[in-house]
This record gives C-alpha cells, sequence and structure tokens, in this order.
C-alpha cells in the first residue's frame, strides 16, 4: 500500500465516502484528529511511523499543505513519492520533482493555482461546485480534465482521480 490520504479539516465520514466512490480498499488515512492535515511533519511522521518506502498523495485543501512539505520532506530522507494528486490545494506552490495533478472546483481556482505550478494532467469543475463537494461528491463534479498534452476532455471528478491512480498503479 502507498496510497496516502491527507484530507482537510472536515468529518471523517466524507473522506470514507471518497474512498467509496473511488473504490480505494487499500489506503492510509491520515488520523486529522490527532495530526494536524496543514502540517507537513505531522504528514511526514505518520507516513513515516507506518514503514512505508514510497508515497503515492491524494489531498484536500488543508491537506494539500501538509502532503506537498510531506513530500518535499519524504523524498530528501531517500523515500519516493509517485505523485501528488492535489483537490483545492489553493496557495500551495509545487515543491521538487514529483509529479502533480491539481482538481479544481472551479475555473478561477485552476487559473489561480496555475502560478504556483501546475504539474500534469488537471481537471476543474464547470460548472462550480462547492469546495467541499469536490472531495465528499467528486462523482456530481463534471468539467474539464486538461491533459497534459493539450487535449480536453469533458468528464467528473472521481473519473479523472481514478485515472491519475490507475496511472500511479494504485487502483486497478
Amino acid at each position: 500500500m502507498t496510497l496516502y490520504l491527507c484530507p482537510g479539516v472536515h468529518p471523517p465520514s466524507l473522506s470514507e465516502r471518497l474512498c467509496q466512490v473511488l473504490g480505494l480498499t487499500q489506503v492510509l488515512i491520515l488520523p486529522t484528529s490527532t495530526h494536524p492535515p496543514y502540517s507537513p511533519l505531522h504528514v511526514f511522521d505518520f507516513a513515516r511511523q507506518q514503514g512505508l518506502d514510497e508515497l503515492c498523495f491524494l489531498a484536500f485543501s488543508a491537506g494539500v499543505v501538509g502532503a506537498m512539505g510531506a513530500a518535499w520532506m519524504w523524498q530528501q530522507q531517500g523515500g519516493r513519492v509517485k505523485a501528488i494528486i492535489a483537490l483545492d490545494g489553493w496557495g500551495v506552490p509545487h515543491l521538487g520533482e514529483v509529479p502533480l495533478h491539481r482538481l479544481s472546483h472551479d475555473l478561477r481556482t485552476d487559473q489561480q493555482s496555475g502560478w504556483l505550478g501546475v504539474g500534469g494532467d488537471r481537471f476543474y469543475a464547470d460548472p462550480p461546485v462547492a469546495h467541499l463537494e469536490l472531495w465528499a461528491y467528486p462523482e456530481r463534479a463534471r468539467g474539464l480534465w486538461l491533459a497534459e498534452s493539450g487535449l480536453r476532455q469533458y468528464t467528473d471528478a472521481a473519473t479523472f482521480m481514478r485515472a491519475m491512480l490507475r496511472r500511479y498503479g494504485e487502483l486497478d
């Protein structure tokens, strides 16, 4: 298992729902009741305690802050990071050489995130959805998948996430 969920500050039931929607069965979830998701050190320490060698981050909101910093630290310690799939990571710059895929709840957030490093394929909801809906109900968030190659496809956030997870060997 290398998939590491870094939720935001919200009820754990929403992360459990996301796992069900995406069909995730083997996943490490940061316990936000004891580890603040916005703290790279806490995110890093929890992963280290699990004895893992490589990680693939799926992070939301405040969890993107923790995941991005933890990924950088993980690499500095000799670990491998497959990718970061970041949902609504406003204001979080792309650190290092880790493949990054951003999902945004609207076009404006997607455009603003571009200044901080777009990474690879990305997705934005169109029409816009509420911030928390992107995590809790990704199958309802319809929008554009913008491939690194320049191709554009209308789909939903759940389909986009499943494709990225398959790309990195985290989903059958």
